[in-house]
């Protein structure tokens, strides 16, 4: 199995999309799967408040591992990083119009209503899948290795 596809299988057997980004990403620069698993719990659904999608929040995370190293602490050890950023919401928004988790969901999942329109609509199996699978290529694409199969 390939990194995408243990993004999305993680995905579908309940880790959060935020999770499922950094549990396959984050053990190659030493975050291990239960720690990465915990770090981005409360990413998902935009933060929980249908804000920044957290598959996006997930790639992120991976990308400031990826790109800072021992001088992350200024602003220098960290341009790498932010350019990754930026160019990885960059092509996710052109891909999907937006970075926002209720605007790609078209409801508010932070309410008790939109979470409803969001079960009815079974859009957790299926665009949320596809956003977890897109963040997950495009880091395929960003970081070296990384589309490469999974033990």
């Amino acid at each position: 199995m390939n990194d995408i596809d243990a993004a999305v299988e993680l995905f579908r057997n309940g880790c959060a999309c935020s999770q499922a980004i950094l549990a396959v990403y984050g053990p190659r620069f030493g975050l291990d799967e239960d720690r990465a698993v915990r770090v981005a719990a409360c990413f998902a659904g935009g933060m929980r408040m249908a804000e920044t999608c957290g598959a996006v929040t997930g790639g992120f995370m991976v990308l400031g591992l990826a790109g800072c190293g021992d001088g992350c602490r200024t602003i220098e050890g960290r341009r790498a990083a932010y350019a990754s950023v930026q160019s990885f919401a960059e092509t996710f928004k052109r891909r999907h119009g937006s970075l926002v988790c209720r605007e790609l969901l078209g409801c508010d999942i932070s309410t008790p209503e939109g979470y409803k329109i969001a079960v009815d609509q079974g859009l957790f199996r299926t665009r949320c899948v596809e956003l977890v699978r897109d963040a997950a290529e495009l880091l395929g694409g960003m970081l070296p290795g990384a589309a490469r199969e999974t033990p």
